[in-house]
């Protein structure tokens, strides 16, 4: 069975982000929104690229929180170093030892560090016409979304490509192994970060520093469209 093409299911962001503009009450938000989104059939080549990782407390969007975010704006060509930027957050949920361990941001680190409600302007601002990349949408989409109704009561919508899902299109199709095949240890392709790019000849790189992955999935995603896909298919192809 043919699978969809990804493009014929495209939302119109471009007529998303035009409504919002007129419907949302937070100024910060009807900024972001009246800078607009690329047309669908914009070509990769020519779309403002800016990577996103967040790390949290949890795994869970309405009970944990975001403690860091890390930005970095790029293009198919290169990353923009320069311009890439980190932010600690002080999140609304307390930390646990097990996040401490996984993300090494500590109590004393937060305690001064500003609130996402604070750093939500510099934030969209940084965000603003630009197709956001991340490497598991659930995370960056789905924290981010929360915290912004958590503190201002209104949704935030934004195209993303994720790389994991990119990813899992060319390695979690058909040719997975089945439950025989897993019985016997045979495991599927992972797509994490750290797998991903390793398929591809990229370096390793510090886990779990939300800069570090941030760079790590404009990288990713550099890799992929290289081996996969051509500079002028259209960005609808790949985003969600």
């Amino acid at each position: 069975m043919k699978k969809p093409d990804p493009a014929l299911a495209s939302p119109d962001w471009q007529k998303i982000f035009s409504n919002l503009a007129n419907t949302a009450q937070d100024q910060r938000l009807v900024r972001f929104y009246q800078a607009g989104a690329v047309a669908a059939d914009t070509p990769l080549s020519e779309v403002e690229l800016i990577a996103m990782d967040i790390e949290t407390t949890g795994l869970d969007p309405h009970r944990d929180a975001i403690v860091s975010i890390g930005l970095a704006p790029f293009s198919l060509q290169r990353i923009r170093c320069a311009q890439a930027s980190y932010h600690v957050v002080k999140p609304i949920a307390e930390l646990t030892s097990k996040s401490v361990t996984l993300h090494r941001i500590t109590h004393s680190e937060i305690s001064d560090a500003p609130g996402l409600d604070q750093l939500l302007g510099t934030l969209l601002e940084s965000l603003a016409g630009k197709v956001v990349v991340v490497h598991y949408r659930n995370i960056e989409r789905g924290f981010l979304s929360e915290a912004v109704r958590y503190f201002i009561g209104e949704q935030l919508h934004f195209p993303v490509i994720d790389t994991m899902e990119l990813e899992a299109r060319l390695h979690r199709g058909a040719n997975q192994p089945g439950w025989f095949a897993r019985l016997r240890g045979i495991k599927p392709t992972s797509i994490r970060l750290a797998d991903s790019r390793l398929r591809y000849g990229l370096p390793h790189y510090q886990a779990h520093h939300a800069l570090i992955d941030a760079l790590a999935t404009a990288e990713l995603l550099q890799a992929q469209v290289l081996t996969h896909y051509q500079q002028d298919t259209p960005i609808s192809r790949l985003w969600n």
